[in-house]
């Protein structure tokens, strides 16, 4: 999913999102209005911070800044779990597989992430689901390294 459709996903469900001169975060979401910063230099870094912003609209309640709380941390993370699986998802790891990627980067730029964002989901992946996950006739390992394979 590339950054227009994900703009196109927040305006149906009627959310306002305008790039701005943001300081301290690449993103910021207020009420209706989500906010992301106006020199981030792609729109694959845009579609990522986005995607975790849309995550918090879906997910989180009320002001969760303050990271020294647990409840507000387990909020940032169910936001980021949301952006990984609207992003990427298993079945998007297995569709690159499928598709011929193997390394990091390849599986990145086919499913139009950074691959910091890739790193991030399979760490948060392996975190959720422990050594692998069993997705139909694949098995998608987390440990020791990414790997997909299908089962026979």
């Amino acid at each position: 999913m590339n950054y227009e459709a994900l703009l196109d996903e927040a305006y149906q469900e009627g959310l306002i999102v305008k790039e701005k001169p943001l300081k301290y975060n690449n993103g910021r979401i207020k009420g209706r209005r989500i906010a992301i910063r106006q020199d981030i230099e792609t729109n694959t870094e845009k579609t990522c911070v986005l995607a975790e912003e849309l995550g918090h609209h879906h997910t989180s309640v009320g002001n969760i800044l303050d990271m020294n709380d647990v409840r507000n941390r387990k909020q940032e993370r169910q936001a980021r779990l949301w952006g990984y699986n609207k992003l990427i998802g298993l079945s998007g790891i297995i569709n690159a597989f499928c598709a011929g990627c193997h390394s990091r980067h390849e599986i990145a730029e086919f499913l139009d992430v950074t691959e910091e964002y890739l790193q991030e989901c399979i760490d948060c992946y392996r975190d959720k689901y422990g050594v692998y996950a069993v997705v139909d006739n694949y098995i998608i390992y987390f440990i020791p390294n990414l790997a997909v394979m299908e089962k026979v």
